[in-house]
């Protein structure tokens, strides 16, 4: 394991923010709540889930559980945030978390085992385990921000040739 893996999985991990933030950017304010039924959830509410989760694995990250006595997961999943902004504070709020851990770890710390609901994981380990489960939810994002933007939405990657072409 080395430095240059970790910046790997930081350009990783931002290239999945940024992939995010520019689906965010294409929707109106009624977009970001809207759930197809009740037990769908909204993008309010992935980004609040994602929140938690950035919350409670990057808090102390070499030093305690991943998984925090104080994290509520189950109310991630109720729709709270009201507004854009304050989507958008536990959006940035949760990447800066593990933005600014990341970039705190040394080369020796990469070796360590650390802890996710007592379940060991090398730094390695964890961090690949937290990319996909962010790009998980950033696929979410982006599909449902697809849905409602329908013909206006703005490719993220490469677009489609127009049908008949």
């Amino acid at each position: 394991m080395s430095l240059n893996y970790l910046k790997s999985s930081i350009r990783q991990f931002d290239y999945y923010r940024q992939l995010g933030e520019k689906a965010l950017l294409q929707l109106d304010d009624a977009a970001l709540f809207y759930q197809a039924h009740e037990e769908s959830n909204s993008i309010a509410i992935i980004v609040k889930h994602l929140w938690g989760n950035m919350r409670s694995r990057w808090t102390n990250f070499l030093t305690e559980d991943g998984e925090k006595p104080w994290r509520e997961r189950d109310t991630e999943f109720e729709q709270t945030e009201a507004t854009r902004a304050a989507v958008m504070e536990k959006w940035n709020e949760g990447w800066q978390y593990l933005m600014t851990t990341l970039h705190e770890l040394t080369e020796a710390d990469l070796s360590k085992t650390i802890y996710i609901r007592q379940e060991a994981h090398t730094v390695l380990e964890a961090i690949n385990r937290q990319i996909a489960h962010y790009a998980y939810h950033v696929g979410q994002i982006v599909f449902i921000a697809k849905m409602r933007k329908g013909a206006e939405w703005q490719s993220l990657s490469i677009p489609r040739k127009p049908i008949g072409t």
